[in-house]
């Protein structure tokens, strides 16, 4: 398992839509972590460029992410909701696609790499064994217990296990409107869940920004940690500047469906207060704001962009990758240290 080969445990979250770039990749694994390439929003074509693009920078081994397709949305669903940001913002046209899934599938299978993680799903017993026989280890993002005996009833060789603290999109196997009254599980519970249910190596992933953090997630069971907010304001991560200039803000974070349609967490701004009931219709609503949020992010708007964060976004690092990698590596072993030396007593 390239899990258990790792010089340090961190693994560097897949962060669609710009923060990840090759050179963001390349320097984690350089470093002794594993980095994750992310090919979500991209085609076949731009998803190989960008595997050539980070073996070229020749950090070591990488996987990438690929984002499971779901099904259409009726537009009687969303049709009143983009009525009303259409009269505010200009907005693209509402599609659903499959994010090039199928051509994905057959890339990483004519020139894999060492491991493929997917997330808002799992991907079948058949398209698994099509990658494992291509060399690739499989790594499924998981929410619950039961979505990680899906997981591993088709094969998967590692478990995500994200948190509720964690930035961007809810891996969910499903998003529903009617799940929102359950609170999702904090890190720290889906870990202690997962290592007693499901025998499976476990990567630990949200809230994480510390290498005390590191240790608490593998004190409680997990093989690894997976930082992602952590990395966003590294010089080679591809994150906006509007976006780098709210992380170190004391804002707090929130769920939202109103940038794209699918539950996610970001820093708290004035789109998301005002369209609190904004409907499941991801990608529809994705494709739909995607001109709003580009114009936003061109012009430093912060109230009308998605600034995707975990919670502890605030700890997020502003050094070299490899350099965070490195110190985040001490901090976990201090901090490992530091708690075995500490006397417990049994009454």
């Amino acid at each position: 398992m390239i899990i258990d080969e790792l010089r340090t445990p961190i693994v560097l979250a897949p962060m669609a839509g710009g923060p990840s770039t090759p050179e963001l990749t390349a320097a984690v694994s350089r470093a002794g972590g594993l980095g994750f390439l992310a090919a979500g929003y991209l085609t076949a074509p731009a998803t190989a460029e960008r595997i050539a693009a980070t073996r070229a920078l020749d950090g070591g081994p990488f996987g990438v992410n690929l984002f499971v397709p779901g099904t259409p949305t009726p537009v009687d669903r969303y049709a009143r909701y983009l009525d009303e940001l259409g009269r505010a913002f200009s907005l693209g046209e509402p599609k659903f696609d499959t994010d090039d899934w199928a051509a994905k599938l057959d890339l990483l299978t004519a020139d894999p790499v060492p491991a493929v993680s997917f997330t808002f799903g799992c991907p079948s017993a058949q398209e698994i064994e099509r990658l494992h026989a291509a060399g690739s280890e499989i790594w499924v993002t998981v929410t619950s217990v039961a979505e990680a005996r899906i997981a591993r009833e088709v094969g998967a060789d590692v478990l995500v296990a994200q948190g509720a603290e964690a930035g961007g999109h809810r891996g969910t196997f499903a998003d529903r409107a009617e799940d929102d009254a359950t609170d999702p599980l904090t890190i720290l519970a889906l870990v202690q869940l997962l290592t007693a249910a499901v025998d499976l190596p476990v990567v630990a992933a949200g809230g994480i920004a510390t290498g005390a953090g590191v240790a608490a997630a593998l004190a409680a069971g997990a093989t690894a940690a997976q930082l992602g907010t952590a990395f966003l304001d590294c010089p080679e991560a591809g994150t906006a500047q509007v976006h780098r200039d709210a992380l170190a803000l004391d804002i707090p974070t929130m769920l939202t469906r109103a940038f794209t349609g699918r539950r996610a967490r970001g820093l708290r701004n004035r789109f998301m207060l005002d369209h609190p009931e904004a409907p499941v219709a991801y990608p529809e609503i994705h494709y739909a704001t995607g001109p709003l949020r580009a114009a936003a992010r061109a012009s430093g708007d912060a109230d009308a962009v998605n600034l995707w964060a975990g919670q502890a976004h605030a700890l997020a690092g502003r050094e070299p990758a490899g350099e965070l990698v490195r110190r985040l590596s001490e901090e976990a072993k201090a901090a490992l240290e530091k708690a075995l030396s500490r006397r417990i007593q049994c009454y």
